[in-house]
């Protein structure tokens, strides 16, 4: 028989670890914002209140270590088949709230609702359940309670970190549910008779975890003033002004610009027209020429994911206005702090208030240019690094559509860009780099072949202000780095990659 310690140990380490778990399924569907992890938060701590109830009653009717194994065994293994549900589940959840505009909230929460709620409740059954077989004697009972349950919390704590820190990211999602469903399952069958019997199940699970995996916040530093800041949903914003009247919005730490403009940029003079002010000499010109790496004419309709307060959405609107630009901004704050500060006013400019993922897996376009610009360091979601992801935007392209995407990246660190460029060409058979700037790589890809030469061409009907830009990009204009892995929904440890980055940046620096 298992020691109760030990298997009230393992079975806290699968019920939170679960929960870490779960957001990653989730992520790809419906993104990972604070409602989605309030909504995993809630159902789980809803699911092991009930277990908590329905362990002690269960625990009273059948007093014995056979009843309290076979429910873990039943719980690591409906925890076992949760990331196969996940899939076709969640594809059919998705489509169907799509019919009533339902959004994340409630996606999210029937999915969590429907997905992990009980083996989770099951879970949290077998604290109760031991406490029972436990306590001999009515003078123990507060002592014996107070050590399983503390011994349950630390098993919690231990998979919350493991699962976050160690498993995702090394072994993938699927594989983490499946790690510690074995786990339990092998706790339980050691308290069954026969053995044999029962050893099918951590057997079975086993033999799941060998398949392969297949696709699935400031101080300026004296350099302006703070004329505008905010705590949003999702981030810390604020908008700096410059002594030139420039401003810059910064999110979070303030470690980079996310949109920018010119002096007297939120009150141009009517009736003037000036192409430098909405040139910024950085990573935005790019997204406006090298969609001219595949394409002759300007595009017709592109679609912005990472709008932030519009800086290429205001370019469009000076060099090519009769484009539709859809910007894609999960924040609803920028979108309010690029029309008061930024001169976000395009006329053809449609903002929706979303995940990107979320977006193009309903929308239905089709897109000449999909811009990718909500790489947010350290802040990088991995369900926008993934096969899955550049396949959804493939598909959202025209024929011969152009995808961009910055990668951006501390100076001299190009393992991002490698991974980026490995995952984007197992989907696009033509992909080029444009290194704009030392902390920016524009990666660009397409269906259809892409030349400099291209650019070249397109530079002489491009409108006179936009040329320069254009033959710029051409010249630095080349072909990929070759290198990285390639990442998918179940397996994109791009937190891990970000970190090493940075710490790899800062060793240097130091050197």
């Amino acid at each position: 028989m298992p020691p109760l310690p030990l298997l009230v140990f393992v079975v806290g380490t699968g019920s939170l670890g679960a929960e870490i778990a779960a957001v990653r399924l989730l992520a790809p569907y419906f993104g990972a914002s604070t409602i989605v992890w309030a909504n995993t938060i809630g159902i789980v701590l809803v699911a092991l209140s009930v277990g908590y109830w329905l362990g002690g009653r269960l625990a009273d009717r059948h007093p014995h270590m056979r009843g309290l194994c076979l429910l873990a065994l039943a719980a690591a293994g409906l925890l076992a088949l949760v990331p196969f549900a996940a899939d076709p589940l969640l594809d059919v959840a998705v489509q169907a709230l799509d019919e009533i505009s339902a959004g994340a909230f409630l996606g999210s929460l029937v999915a969590v609702l429907v997905l992990v709620a009980v083996p989770v409740l099951l879970l949290g059954a077998v604290s109760p359940y031991a406490i029972r077989l436990a306590v001999s004697k009515v003078e123990e009972a507060g002592t014996v309670a107070g050590r399983l349950y503390a011994l349950s919390t630390a098993g919690s704590l231990l998979g919350t970190l493991v699962s976050a820190l160690l498993f995702i990211p090394l072994v993938g999602t699927r594989r983490t549910f499946l790690i510690f469903a074995l786990a339990i399952s092998l706790m339980a069958v050691w308290g069954l008779r026969p053995v044999r019997r029962y050893a099918l199940a951590p057997a079975a699970i086993a033999a799941l975890i060998a398949l392969p995996v297949g696709t699935l916040k400031a101080d300026t530093d004296g350099d302006g003033r703070v004329i505008h800041e905010t705590e949003t949903e999702y981030q810390y914003a604020r908008v700096v002004e410059r002594e030139d009247g420039s401003r810059s919005l910064e999110l979070n730490e303030g470690q980079a610009q996310h949109s920018v403009c010119e002096a007297e940029c939120d009150n141009p003079r009517p009736g003037v027209s000036d192409p430098a002010s909405v040139l910024t000499g950085d990573v935005w010109d790019g997204h406006l020429v090298l969609p001219f790496a595949g394409l002759s004419d300007p595009p017709r309709r592109v679609a912005i994911l990472g709008n932030a307060a519009g800086t290429t959405a205001r370019a469009y609107e000076e060099f090519f206005p009769l484009t539709q630009v859809d910007g894609v901004e999960i924040d609803g704050e920028l979108s309010a702090i690029g029309r008061r500060f930024f001169d976000m006013n395009n006329p053809r400019l449609r903002l929706y208030h979303e995940d990107a993922r979320p977006f193009l897996r309903r929308i239905d376009a089709r897109y000449d240019v999909i811009s990718v610009d909500a790489y947010r360091q350290p802040y990088i979601p991995f369900y926008l690094t993934t096969v899955e992801f550049f396949e959804l935007a493939r598909d959202r392209l025209r024929p011969g559509g152009v995808l961009i995407v910055n990668a951006g990246h501390p100076k001299g660190q190009d393992d991002l860009e490698k991974v980026l460029t490995a995952t984007i060409g197992e989907v696009f058979p033509h992909v080029l780099r444009d290194p704009i700037e030392p902390t920016n790589t524009l990666i660009v890809a397409s269906d259809a072949p892409l030349s400099a030469r291209h650019v070249r061409v397109a530079a002489r009907t491009l409108p006179p202000g936009l040329r320069p830009t254009a033959l710029a990009a051409a010249a630095r204009l080349g072909p990929p780095l070759e290198g990285g892995d390639v990442y998918t929904d179940d397996k994109a440890p791009v937190e891990w990659l970000i970190d090493k980055s940075i710490v790899d940046y800062a060793a240097g620096a130091e050197d």
